[in-house]
């Protein structure tokens, strides 16, 4: 789940994150990166945590000649089950006569955004880019009366084959094979502050659509015009095996903090696995009942470079950062195929709950192995004079980018998927009724952005159905 905003800080400080949106996505913050008011948040799911790998950021300044951040982009790159995947949020130079300027602004960040690695060093490098923010292209030739008739009669077919980025992509060849879909939504710039009203002061801005949303697919050039993807729904496919669908492409006019209506999509990948296991699987028993039961096992994959400073959290399901942990221990080095690991009765909480495991890797600054849902059941009762423990409490651990998102979520806890499958073959065989150190692949055929049962399916879904069996979604 990805959120980007290229407007000024006091829109994200004045954001309202309501319980439904976290209650349909349960999202965790992956990475995030900021260039002043250019922000960038990538989520997840968190059984998806353990195949986000080489997860890097940049950002590139082009504001006054490449030292102001109020103009440039900012990107997260990562990749997803052996794809490689790239987020590409900007914000371009403003004005009407400035659209040769934007395609300047972009090539720069594109030329100036590289990545550590052998694969995918450079933004275009991505089996997989998405580009999108305040692009700032406007409508050409046409006047404010001709674009507000237009967009009160609903002929926007005329005012797309106006739009500067339209146009530039039959002549741009850093635009080959961006893909965006038909904007069916009126223009998202420029309104009156707190309406829906186009601009009414001095300035008498004319309406465009500056926000936008595109992506591409390495080494895929569409043999016909690259305008759009064509219908909704739509897939095309990459010589990887990748396949994107795009389910919806939108404004929020209800929105009115900002000069600018924001815009959404929801997009499915599909592609084959190239990494399936994660780098380290953890096992634990369904239930902890007592302080003598809170240890847990884990195998590090043969080829995971470990770290001393590499741990164990205990989390809270429904948890939201790295760093939201309950307790945690430090994760042994000896050399074996499996290590045990103990959490004292000062790292765990007390009552009980959902819980659940996660490593976290001190060399890639991520978690690489995680659990499924358990439960802790210990008793409440504790010695006389000894503080009270609210094991909710995790504020002294928060990062700066999560303050203020509280957690209003659930992740299923085990009690609602007794059904699920297990990793049998990962377990030691001293840990029969353990826990898999990742939930088992068929349940992760479904990953989808998609805001839960509220979201209707769609056609690209239900085409999606007919995918071959090796196939998997994200």
């Amino acid at each position: 789940y990805l959120l980007g905003k290229g407007k000024g800080v006091a829109l994200l400080s004045s954001l309202v994150w309501s319980e439904e949106i976290f209650t349909a996505f349960s999202p965790l913050l992956v990475t995030s990166q900021r260039m002043q008011g250019v922000l960038l948040l990538v989520f997840a799911k968190y059984y998806h945590l353990p195949f986000l790998r080489g997860v890097q950021t940049e950002t590139t300044r082009t504001g006054l000649g490449g030292y102001w951040g109020n103009k440039g982009g900012v990107s997260a790159r990562m990749s997803v089950f052996g794809h490689t995947i790239c987020f590409l949020n900007c914000h371009l130079p403003a004005h009407m006569e400035n659209s040769e300027q934007r395609m300047e602004d972009f090539e720069s960040i594109l030329q100036q955004q590289q990545f550590e690695g052998q694969a995918a060093t450079g933004v275009l490098d991505h089996d997989v880019v998405f580009w999108f923010g305040d692009l700032n292209f406007r409508i050409d030739e046409l006047e404010i009366p001709a674009v507000k008739a237009a967009i009160d009669n609903n002929k926007l077919t005329m005012l797309w084959e106006k739009d500067q980025l339209n146009m530039a992509k039959d002549s741009e060849s850093v635009l080959e094979g961006f893909l965006e879909g038909p904007l069916k939504f009126p223009p998202t710039y420029k309104f009156d502050v707190g309406t829906d009203t186009y601009d009414t002061s001095g300035k008498k801005r004319k309406p465009a659509w500056t926000d936008r949303i595109l992506w591409r697919l390495r080494a895929t050039v569409p043999s016909g015009p690259t305008r759009n993807a064509g219908k909704r729904g739509s897939i095309l496919g990459l010589s990887s095996g990748i396949k994107v669908t795009q389910h919806f492409y939108r404004s929020h006019m209800e929105y009115m903090v900002s000069d600018h209506k924001p815009v959404s999509s929801i997009f499915t990948l599909q592609f084959p696995y190239k990494v399936d296991m994660p780098l380290v699987t953890i096992m634990v028993e369904d239930e902890w009942n007592s302080i003598a039961d809170a240890t847990c096992t884990f195998k590090p994959a043969p080829n995971f470079a470990r770290s001393s400073w590499d741990w164990i959290g205990l989390y809270k399901v429904g948890f939201k950062h790295h760093k939201d942990y309950v307790g945690y221990v430090w994760a042994k080095q000896e050399e074996a195929d499996y290590h045990r690991v103990t959490f004292t009765e000062e790292e765990l909480p007390k009552g009980s709950g959902d819980f659940i495991l996660c490593y976290y890797s001190n060399n890639t600054s991520t978690l690489v192995g995680v659990t499924e849902p358990f439960q802790i059941q210990l008793p409440t009762s504790s010695p006389a004079g000894s503080p009270s423990d609210d094991s909710s409490d995790f504020t002294s651990e928060d990062d700066s980018t999560v303050v203020g998102m509280k957690t209003m979520s659930r992740s299923p806890s085990p009690r609602k998927k007794k059904h699920r499958a297990r990793h049998s073959h990962s377990r030691s065989p001293s840990h029969s009724r353990s826990r898999s150190g990742s939930p088992a692949l068929p349940e992760m055929k479904g990953l989808k952005l998609q805001p839960g049962s509220a979201h209707n399916t769609t056609d690209g879904e239900k085409e999606k159905t007919s995918a071959e069996a090796g196939d998997r979604g994200l």
